[in-house]
């Protein structure tokens, strides 16, 4: 079978693509999976690029999707040809948070998806919704998830609801296609005027250009009469997180997702204090997060946006295309 590896110390031109023995038969417990596709994320990308160091060979990416090809004794949720997707947190099945790093997630603390097969334990994945292609279903392990989470499961979301989603990355446009599905009312941030008139086209009610608006917080409390959101969805970090506590209501929720800006940054507490507002850092969810969401997607028939879709061997490329900032949504490895 075909699979990447990634040689220490990191960087795009330490991806290896090299061929591997089929993995054998499962045993109790476990399934093997034809892998189909999976997508990329900023944590792929931290870990491909050598910002997230792993171990020597790691088999890369965090999300993968495909059909049950051999269930072993005692897996009774799955079948041979079921369409099923992976989960990000494996040991993380229900219940509050329990993790708080990388070292159970495929691709950064064990090996990942950028494979033909694997033999995984049945809990590490769940059925695909119906009708998705396997590109589809490999978006929803990280970022489709992420989205959810903050808005439905953390955040409480409900129709009526305003929502401030920043940028067009996977996590932000999920975002945004789940507070429409939900009958919330969304703001979007972007630096494009192109990527702006998408975000309207598929339901933003308002948009700003953050480049032309720097003080894009003050600009959302006028576009709410003066109360602010009552979610942002902040994937930007210390960079993007005053001008999202501007933008909040009193008593509003903003989860802390990104780090697109940096790690470490100045926040204004008394400004956050003194709008009594929730800041929440999450990261993914459960396995039952994901069975609830995808029965969400099976309800209101919502479909991932797809930028394009690369061949397992074109990954170097998917990862520049990525990092080139031009995609809108989310990147695909088929194969």
């Amino acid at each position: 079978m075909k699979v990447v590896t990634l040689n220490q110390p990191g960087g795009l031109d330490n991806l290896m693509l090299e061929d591997a023995d089929a993995p054998g038969e499962p045993r109790a417990g476990e399934m093997r999976v034809r892998l189909h596709a999976s997508s990329l994320n900023f944590h792929d990308y931290g870990v491909v690029a050598g910002m997230m160091p792993t171990e020597d060979g790691r088999i890369p990416m965090s999300d993968g999707a495909g059909v049950v090809e051999a269930v072993g004794e005692e897996v009774s949720e799955f079948a041979v040809g079921d369409a099923v997707v992976s989960t990000f947190f494996p040991p993380w099945l229900e219940g509050p948070a329990r993790l708080g790093n990388f070292a159970t997630t495929p691709g950064d603390g064990v090996d990942g998806y950028a494979r033909e097969q694997v033999i995984r334990p049945a809990t590490w994945f769940t059925h695909q919704p119906r009708g998705y292609s396997h590109e589809q279903a490999a978006t929803l392990t990280t970022a489709g998830l992420t989205a959810w989470r903050a808005l439905v499961v953390d955040g409480g979301l409900k129709a009526g609801d305003t929502v401030l989603v920043l940028g067009t990355g996977g996590v932000s446009i999920f975002a945004l296609q789940f507070a429409r599905l939900m009958g919330a009312r969304v703001i979007a941030t972007s630096s494009s005027d192109a990527k702006l008139e998408r975000l309207a086209v598929m339901g933003a009610e308002s948009t700003i250009n953050y480049q032309t608006e720097p003080d894009w917080g003050r600009k959302v409390k006028a576009l709410t009469d003066g109360q602010g959101v009552d979610h942002v969805v902040e994937v930007g970090g210390p960079g993007t997180l005053p001008q999202s506590i501007d933008a909040v209501r009193i008593g509003g929720h903003i989860s802390l997702i990104g780090v697109l800006t940096g790690r470490e940054g100045e926040i204004p507490t008394a400004k956050l204090m003194a709008k009594q507002a929730r800041l929440q850092g999450l990261i993914v969810g459960s396995r039952r997060h994901q069975q609830e969401m995808i029965r969400a997607i099976e309800a209101g028939g919502l479909e991932p946006i797809i930028d394009r879709s690369f061949a397992l061997e074109e990954i170097v490329e998917a990862f520049r295309h990525q990092e080139s900032g031009r995609h809108f949504g989310k990147i695909c490895l088929s194969f």
